[in-house]
């Protein structure tokens, strides 16, 4: 088998040297145009999982990179004159110059034919000459282009500047740093790799580069930015002291996401960054680069090329992408650094270690069950009524308005599309219970209208009629009288979404074919293949006003201790909100200040009616999910305005706007948008949407994501979700209420299984969770401590 590799970076080389070593008799040819000694970049990081593929893989290859390494298990947060430390991750770093000497000189042992300072020949030529070629050829690949209408590239080049670069200062473990400067804030990354070395990475957003002065500049291979550098030492002298920046093609560059539809075309395949990258914050792309190697090396012991390729990205495909989406949320959040900084010390550097939702805190109580029990306690002193008894942050209580919650936990509005002539009935009481006395703080009623015509569908509760308020009153009284939860609703007006039959699998199900109703919208525009509706006059206005304030005053005679306005998902105060679906042009329409004007206009009313000591919430959707919609940027105005009139929280949905959205879904997917207006407003948040495990959950409320957390179809799946989450994380206490009807299932079963007998003698040391990196003298294997 003769086989090409483009490339010789550490990914082209390790891959050159595995299927030299699975099989001699192979001809193995790397193309490297750079020099054998040129190296760009510093220090490589690995993972212990990581490693361990290359211990198996190629053990010679591992020992030569181990009398190499700086290892740590530390992650130390800088912010604010503190530093914040969680244990217990395990790292192990190597400079980049060294790996790639080791990879070489296996590669020659082995009779790799490695070609330093050539350029490969033309791509089709070498497929024509050789059974398979590797693009091992990086970020900026030619390969890939040449090829693109096949492997469909996406390049996705992000808003901050970042900056390679080393320093003297050898640091002692995994270091972020966040240095708050008049400019705005300046965040390193930054890792030991040798005894003597560190990688350091500066990086800001493109508004605090501009206002500290950087600007844009073209430099040459090979060439750095020397000015940039020293200006990067002025802003952060505080860190670094006497120590230096070193330089090696130091210059400004944005991070470019990479990302194909197919990594394969013929016998041509992509590998490392020519394939995919993922930020640096969270992952290598040498270490992606390397496991890419390893995974098409043992893909072509398992049969011909065309299966072994597929087998290949097949197997990768999956890791690469859970990689990459955590490595999104992870560069999102320090794009967006600015609306985090200000929290406090403990609460930020959580945030900041569960950022890509890939850590929470579960992971880091197994890592260093210290360090969570010290930001639990944190927690809890900074929480008005808060329990320092070990209670964990999503069990904590909270203040709305004058009512009590004692959990953070939401059963979020479901609908139940049982009402008779908008009566609620059994079915609602039985739902609405059942999430009561399964431990939720507080449950809410979905979806429940405010006109006959405000329906979604005929089997929607109302609360527009006294006979539906007795009903309501009836549910509410049983929930106060056999749990500890409070009861809520939410108000709505279907708009363009109405007039339409019980959805079976769908969210909306198709228009009433007899005996609907007229819909009613700000503009005469359809929702997918629904009516057009009706576009209100200006004159017609007050009257939804007032049947809004109409509800909210049933819903309070009705018993209901917490009210939501649904101004999300494309309702009517949703309508009027996005531009994609508010087109007038008189004043409540145009500018996002007009759009305001009904949605505010009813909130105004509903909060003159509604009692001061009784929350009033308003669910949004923060963003459209389509081009020319609601921004995050406009949902923060929104949220502020809605503030300013009296509201107490805001439950952050998304999209269900229009039809032809392109939502990103994906594990608590919503979560940052709730962040943003609680960072940006300062009200308090619901956090909703993809949020099933109580683990993340609670990594939302102690990172101050959100102060609820609203849980939907996993409490679907499991009606007592809360109260087995305060089981799953062994809290006991008032903020986990058993009803007396209940209290023999706070002791979980017994189950299966056998007593297993001690036969060891003496019980294992365990290893110390924390470790530095602490070089010793030359000459001496390094260690850590």
């Amino acid at each position: 088998m003769r086989i090409a590799i483009v490339g010789g970076g550490p990914g082209g080389l390790y891959f050159a040297a595995l299927a030299k070593q699975l099989d001699p008799s192979r001809e193995v040819t790397v193309w490297e145009r750079n020099a054998a000694d040129d190296t760009f970049g510093f220090g490589v990081v690995f993972s212990d999982e990581t490693l361990e593929g290359i211990t198996n893989a190629d053990p010679a290859v591992f020992s030569s990179m181990e009398r190499e390494f700086a290892r740590w298990s530390d992650i130390d947060v800088h912010y604010r004159g503190t530093t914040q430390t969680s244990s217990g991750h395990g790292f192990a770093a190597i400079a980049r110059k060294r790996l790639l000497e080791i990879l070489q000189r296996r590669c020659h042992d082995l009779g790799v034919d490695v070609r330093f300072r050539t350029e490969a020949p033309d791509v089709e030529r070498l497929a024509a000459e050789y059974d398979l070629v590797i693009a091992a050829d990086g970020v900026n690949s030619a390969i890939r282009t040449r090829f693109e209408q096949v492997f469909r590239p996406s390049l996705d080049v992000r808003r901050c500047h970042y900056m390679w670069l080393a320093t003297d200062r050898v640091l002692e473990a995994f270091t972020f740093l966040v240095e708050e400067t008049e400019f705005g804030p300046v965040q390193v990354h930054a890792y030991p790799f040798s005894t003597d070395r560190s990688t350091f990475i500066v990086e800001m957003n493109d508004d605090t580069w501009r206002r500290a002065g950087f600007t844009e500049a073209t430099f040459g291979p090979g060439v750095s930015d020397t000015a940039s550098v020293e200006r990067c030492r002025e802003l952060l002298r505080g860190f670094l002291g006497d120590a230096e920046l070193l330089t090696n093609n130091s210059k400004w560059l944005r991070f470019t996401t990479v990302r194909n539809k197919t990594w394969r075309h013929g016998n041509v395949v992509l590998l490392g960054d020519a394939a995919h990258t993922a930020h640096f914050s969270i992952g290598s792309g040498t270490k992606l680069a390397m496991e890419d190697a390893l995974a098409l090396a043992a893909a072509l012991e398992t049969g011909d090329l065309a299966a072994a390729l597929e087998h290949y990205e097949t197997e990768r495909r999956p890791v690469v992408e859970s990689t990459q989406r955590a490595a999104q949320a992870s560069l999102e959040w320090f794009e967006t650094v600015d609306h985090v900084v200000g929290q406090e010390p403990p609460q930020f550097a959580f945030n900041l270690l569960t950022r890509s939702r890939r850590v929470t805190y579960d992971n880091l109580r197994l890592r260093d069950a210290a360090y969570i029990r010290s930001v639990d306690r944190w927690f809890s002193t900074h929480t008005p009524g808060g329990r320092d008894d070990g209670t964990p942050p999503l069990f904590q209580p909270l203040v709305l308005a004058g009512r009590h919650l004692r959990n953070r936990i939401v059963a979020a509005p479901i609908a139940t599309y049982s009402a008779i002539d908008g009566v609620p009935g059994e079915a609602e009481l039985l739902h609405l219970s059942g999430k009561a006395l399964g431990g939720a703080g507080l449950v809410l009623a979905g979806m429940t209208a405010v006109t006959a015509h405000g329906r979604v569908t005929p089997a929607c509760p109302g609360l527009y009629t006294d006979e539906q308020a007795t009903a309501w009153r009836r549910i509410t009284s049983a929930v106060h009288a056999h749990s500890g939860a409070l009861i809520g609703v939410q108000l709505s007006h279907s708009g363009r979404k109405g007039s339409t039959t019980v959805p079976d699998a769908a969210a909306l199900g198709p228009a009433l074919p007899a005996n609907g109703w007229r819909t009613v919208a700000p503009s005469a525009l359809a929702y997918g293949d629904l009516p057009v509706p009706h576009e209100l006059a200006e004159t017609e206005l007050p009257a939804l006003i007032e049947d809004f304030a109409a509800a909210a005053r049933r819903a309070d005679e009705a018993g209901f201790d917490v009210l939501e306005l649904q101004a999300g998902h494309g309702f009517l105060l949703s309508t009027f909100l996005s531009p994609l679906t508010n087109r007038r042009t008189d004043g409540y329409g145009g500018s996002l200040e007009n759009r305001l004007r009904f949605p505010l206009a009813v909130v105004s009313a509903v909060r003159a009616v509604w009692p001061h000591y009784k929350p009033l919430l308003v669910r949004l959707s923060a963003v459209d999910w389509a081009e020319g919609g609601t921004t995050i940027e406009d949902s923060v105005r929104i949220a502020a305005a809605l503030a300013e009139r009296g509201v107490d929280a805001i439950d952050v949905s998304s999209g269900e706007v229009v039809a032809h959205e392109q939502p990103e879904y994906g594990r608590s997917y919503q979560t940052p948008f709730a962040e943003r207006i609680r960072a940006d407003v300062g009200v308090p948040t619901i956090a909703v949407g993809g949020i099933s495990t109580c683990d993340d959950a609670n990594s939302i409320v102690l990172a101050g994501r959100a102060d609820l957390v609203g849980v939907g179809r996993a409490q679907l799946h499991d009606p007592s979700w809360a109260l087995h989450a305060a089981a799953e994380l062994g809290y006991s206490g008032p903020g986990a209420y058993w009803p007396p009807i209940q209290a023999g299932g706070e002791a979980k079963p017994p189950s299966g299984g056998r007593a297993r007998p001690l036969l060891t003698l003496r019980t294992g040391e365990p290893s110390p969770a924390r470790s530095r990196w602490t070089p010793v003298p030359a000459g001496t294997p390094n260690r850590s401590v």
